[in-house]
């Protein structure tokens, strides 16, 4: 599993890198077509926003991954070992279902019914942008799945974060 999970990051992060450095080319090609050229670019103002979205989700896939989604563990971390795993495999069922339900399902349908619908600058199926959030969803599901497995299996800490409790009677 731990390839796996190398594996994944691996893809996502030079994935999500790509689209932050096209985000960043095309937006200096914007300021330059604005003010130098006086002929502003509408094509890559609206790739831009597409690319944004697409880094947005591939980063938060690499977030679950990570397990580092928000968490108040104020009351978890009371909580005895067995309780805790209990709690951290929940988590990960929940996210696993949202990823799947909204992130698949939803992205599935709302980028089949965006495929007849064309972009105003690009002149492509707005669909194409979308396949982004089912292509999220199945990550952040694979992810969800591996991170099940490392818990039961002991090989990540139960509580996300990685912070170690301090043992009663000594200090932190």
């Amino acid at each position: 599993m731990k390839q796996l999970r190398n594996i994944l990051n691996k893809i996502l992060e030079v994935l999500a890198g790509v689209s932050f450095f096209v985000m960043v080319v095309l937006t200096c090609w914007q300021v330059f077509t604005r003010y130098v050229l006086q002929n502003p670019s509408s094509w890559s103002e609206e790739l831009v926003s597409y690319m944004f979205a697409w880094m947005a989700l591939l980063g938060a896939s690499i977030v679950v991954g990570e397990r580092g989604h928000m968490n108040i563990p104020v009351v978890v971390e009371r909580m005895g070992k067995g309780a805790q795993m209990f709690f951290s495999i929940f988590s990960e069922v929940v996210a696993c279902v949202f990823a799947a339900v909204i992130l698949v399902f939803g992205g599935v349908q709302i980028t089949t019914l965006a495929m007849g619908q064309m972009t105003s600058s690009l002149g492509v199926p707005i669909g194409i942008f979308y396949v982004v959030l089912p292509l999220s969803g199945v990550l952040n599901v694979v992810y969800t799945i591996i991170n099940i497995y490392d818990i039961v299996k002991g090989n990540i800490d139960v509580l996300p974060g990685g912070e170690e409790q301090p043992e009663e009677g000594k200090e932190a």
